[in-house]
């Protein structure tokens, strides 16, 4: 396998962590109420809406600013400060714009070949030093865990109401 086919398969399996990350969270609110989103189980913990808030920004902020050269525009201490209650179709809708930009962003450094020097090069992102690979990494694998704690979120305030978005269903999958 020749080092761009490496590299195409790395951004095309990070965007599909991505792309799964944001189908799960999004199951989660299609479940959920608006009061039930913006919930926090204690006054130091975030909300499911925070979460959401705050995983796009870190995506902004190390992907397509830190990679891509975008802008810096993020506010952090507003994706945990702010208590909306921003309606569920608004945080979806930031998923979806989130993830069309990093969409057409990789796919863009998809076979060129001058862009690969771009995954390889050291930069700062949030006072970190890091390479691009490092950031797109760093930024996929943060998203992955606050989906998860979203999904512990909806289970706990909604209880054994709470639907699978998978269940297996053959031997294979894990099906007893």
């Amino acid at each position: 396998m020749t080092d761009k086919a490496i590299r195409d398969l790395f951004l095309q399996d990070s965007y599909q962590h991505l792309v799964h990350a944001v189908e799960k969270i999004e199951h989660c609110l299609g479940q959920l109420t608006v009061e039930q989103v913006w919930w926090r189980p204690t006054a130091e913990q975030n909300s499911i809406g925070n979460l959401v808030l705050h995983i796009c920004g870190n995506v902004g902020q190390w992907i397509l600013s830190g990679v891509g050269g975008e802008p810096d525009s993020r506010d952090r201490p507003l994706e945990f400060s702010e208590r909306g209650p921003l309606e569920i179709v608004e945080l979806s809708d930031k998923l979806q714009f989130m993830l069309e930009d990093v969409n057409v962003f990789l796919a863009s450094l998809t076979g060129q070949a001058l862009e690969e020097e771009r995954l390889l090069e050291s930069f700062q992102v949030q006072g970190f030093e890091t390479t691009g690979l490092g950031a797109i990494t760093h930024s996929v694998t943060h998203f992955v865990g606050h989906m998860q704690e979203i999904i512990s979120l909806t289970r706990m305030q909604l209880g054994p109401d709470y639907q699978f978005n998978w269940q297996p269903s053959s031997e294979v999958e894990g099906a007893s």
